[in-house]
């Protein structure tokens, strides 16, 4: 690389240099001062900032958690149950009674894989069909959950002053209620059937020890240095809230994001079987009543596995949730997260070793 750089005692002419392209760069985008030399330096493409962008926020995080046996596990489970929930409820036909003998055994009868109830339902087909509205309850929750408490116990911890006293206030009454009994007022009230509304109402106040452990945190980030040197430097709040404290939380709001929707799991089930909820037969709490109460399943092995395929599918879901929530933690692990970065984009390393940004010493 070829530079001319002509200087007097007054005047100091443009910085003109010569690329391996047979282009000329001059002025500032040539070159920049630093404390070892002139370093020259290049406008990135917008393809380029594209890929830098998937490499970081997709590839990376991709290859971290396909790295993870437990991430890979998790997330394997937790495809399976939704292809079930969109895919498998189009291939399987909704349970009719009288479809099949009464209390088929399972893998007696292949088109019965799972066995048939008392009433001749195939219990395989009631296990899919109930698996949409078991989904979207989780999600209608643990989205709840996670929202009121992430906004909640940031904006307390972050602003402090009457908005933390004030939110706190109202944070520790929610969490003097008791859960259940509160739930179980609100169901009788709305009679919801909406699964949306169910997974709401079963974490009416469950996000408000999260919320509070969320403050702690953020009280904690707060006072780092490179928080503090935002604020001088007159960044906006919602900035510094989203660029600097947000991503010291993820891993604590992700882990509890996924405790959360097996709560919501656990707990829709129990009122389902306990008949606090409006009855629906499809759904899995309902079916473990229905195998206690008409099928004494607890009490005979002819209609165990009733009761049983309903109990196994659950721990299942719950299984996964947890292997994947282990997982995902090394994700927002910078080491690790740099790592993949890195070598998710081999090119960029090859750049910087062939010497294509070069460095200049002043002589």
């Amino acid at each position: 690389m070829k530079r001319t750089d002509e200087t007097d005692d007054t005047n100091t002419m443009p910085i003109e240099e010569t690329v391996p392209d047979g282009g000329t760069i001059t002025g500032d985008e040539a070159s920049a001062d630093t404390p070892f030399g002139t370093v020259s330096s290049g406008t990135m493409s917008r393809r380029d900032r594209y890929k830098m962008l998937a490499n970081e926020w997709v590839i990376a995080p991709f290859k971290i958690l396909w790295d993870d046996w437990r991430a890979r596990v998790g997330t394997l489970i937790i495809l399976a149950y939704v292809l079930m929930g969109t895919v498998g409820v189009r291939l399987v036909d909704p349970p009719r009674v009288g479809e099949g003998d009464r209390l088929v055994s399972p893998f007696e009868d292949m088109s019965h894989p799972l066995g048939t109830d008392n009433m001749g339902n195939d219990i395989f087909a009631q296990i899919v069909h109930a698996t949409p509205p078991m989904l979207e309850m989780i999600v209608a929750g643990a989205v709840f959950t996670t929202v009121m408490a992430v906004v909640v116990g940031t904006l307390s911890g972050y602003k402090g002053g009457r908005t933390d006293q004030l939110l706190m206030t109202f944070n520790d009454i929610l969490m003097t209620i008791p859960g259940l009994p509160l739930v179980i007022v609100i169901a009788v009230i709305l009679e919801p059937r909406s699964p949306w509304l169910v997974g709401v109402i079963i974490t009416v106040n469950a996000w408000a020890g999260l919320a509070r452990a969320i403050r702690s945190q953020v009280l904690t980030l707060r006072e780092e240095s490179y928080v503090e040197a935002s604020r001088l430097m007159g960044i906006s709040t919602p900035q510094i809230v989203m660029k600097d404290i947000m991503p010291g939380l993820m891993p604590y709001i992700l882990v509890n994001f996924v405790n959360s929707a097996r709560s919501v799991i656990f707990a829709s089930v129990g009122l389902y079987f306990l008949g606090i909820l409006p009855f629906t037969e499809l759904n899995w709490g309902v079916m473990m009543n229905l195998s206690y109460e008409t099928g004494g399943a607890l009490y005979t092995w002819e209609t165990a596995h009733w009761l049983l395929a309903p109990m196994v599918t659950i721990v299942i879901l719950s299984f996964g949730l947890i292997l994947f929530s282990q997982g995902t933690d090394r994700v927002f692990n910078p080491r690790v997260r740099a790592r993949h970065t890195s070598a998710a984009d081999p090119e960029e390393g090859d750049e910087d070793m062939s010497g294509e940004v070069a460095t200049h010493i002043r002589g």
